[in-house]
């Protein structure tokens, strides 16, 4: 099947992957009351295993059929960082995953979240999110909810704890590998951003 080239796909804001994203972005108050109002990590685990789901899919879909933004680029990450700051922070209130697991999570995500903040002011080119960082996020998304799942006294408990450690540990390893590529990718970015500056001058 052919797709039917878009005129300045990388231009629009109003495309399927970016409904998607925010989509995303307004369940996870959704999210936070089914887990911390509600006390139900079961229905919290399920929501955030399928906003882990949707951002494959929007990632297939804009790869796919040319909805690839500029936009997007941004808002995608930005949404993924604020769904992993606020989920990690309301399952650490409700006790419901390892403490030193959910830091260091968080801990990886404010260095680089503080390190693309660096690179954007000092005037580095947008940096793409890599195969291996994206890979990494779509485990934990998963690991997250098996420990949610895990949480409660259920029949199906023990296999939720076994599996949200194969996703949690790969997935955690995987993550801080694509932090340390980012620095020579972030470094040229730097060099770029600049060197395109003073060519434009």
């Amino acid at each position: 099947m052919n797709v039917p080239p878009n005129s300045e796909p990388e231009s629009q804001i109003l495309t399927v992957p970016n409904l998607i994203t925010l989509v995303r972005l307004l369940c996870l108050p959704v999210f936070v009351w089914l887990l911390l109002g509600r006390e139900n990590p079961l229905a919290a685990g399920a929501l955030l295993g399928v906003l882990g789901a949707t951002d494959w899919v929007d990632g297939w879909y804009a790869r796919r059929f040319n909805a690839v933004s500029n936009f997007g680029k941004i808002f995608d990450p930005v949404v993924d960082r604020l769904l992993f700051f606020v989920s990690i922070v309301a399952i650490i209130i409700a006790g419901a995953a390892p403490i030193w697991f959910c830091i260091a999570v968080l801990v990886r995500e404010v260095a680089l979240s503080l390190a693309t903040l660096v690179l954007a002011s000092l005037g580095a080119r947008r940096i793409d999110v890599t195969w291996i960082g994206k890979a990494a996020t779509f485990g934990l998304m998963f690991a997250f909810p098996g420990f949610l799942w895990a949480s409660t006294d259920w029949a199906l408990q023990p296999f939720f704890e076994i599996a949200a450690w194969v996703c949690a540990l790969p997935s955690l390893a995987a993550s801080y590998y694509a932090a340390g590529l980012y620095v020579p990718i972030g470094l040229r970015a730097l060099r770029e951003g600049r060197e395109a500056r003073a060519a434009g001058e």
